[in-house]
């Protein structure tokens, strides 16, 4: 019998995002000079970082590249960024075979096409509520919240509240 993503949640171990579509709503502002600025979710990066400061793994894997989105997620504790990832898959299995990470214990969260090969090889698949068809129908957790718009909280609270670790480590002190 297939597990319940809530069973698949108890063994997360890793989180794994994309940034366009998941970390912003799709949308990019494109100044005069031609420099794209994207919005993220301040709910999300305290998300990250409370799994950053508990102990999990946390990556980010895009194909975009902005050095401002590097900035944001370095200032969340986050060290393995991979931007401008030419093939997603070889970046995963790069990733995991570089910790020991197995691919069961991961949680990848993507919303269109560019991710759809490398979520097949992940015990828990995730997407916001307004990724692609396709992305929604190999998803084993669709979160009620889009993208940019409180997804990633969304999967890691309910990670680390089944694995009893959300309000284990708040002393006040984030942001």
């Amino acid at each position: 019998m297939a597990k319940s993503y809530k069973e698949i949640m108890n063994q997360i171990t890793t989180f794994i995002f994309d940034v366009d579509g998941v970390l912003t709503d799709s949308s990019v502002h494109v100044t005069p000079t031609g420099d794209m600025l994207r919005v993220m979710n301040i709910r999300d990066g305290f998300a990250m970082k409370a799994a950053v400061e508990s102990g999990y793994h946390v990556c980010i894997i895009s194909g975009g590249s902005n050095e401002g989105v590097r900035i944001r997620l370095r200032n969340l504790g986050i060290t393995d960024i991979h931007l401008a990832a030419p093939d997603k898959v070889e970046t995963f299995k790069e990733y995991t075979e570089l910790y020991g990470i197995d691919p069961e214990n991961v949680l990848y969260m993507g919303d269109d096409i560019p991710d759809y090969h490398v979520m097949k090889l992940v015990g828990l698949p995730a997407c916001p509520q307004d990724a692609s068809p396709e992305i929604k129908g190999i998803s084993k957790y669709i979160s009620h919240k889009n993208g940019g718009r409180g997804a990633v909280r969304d999967a890691i609270e309910q990670v680390m509240k089944l694995q009893g670790k959300w309000m284990e480590n708040f002393d006040g002190k984030h942001d």
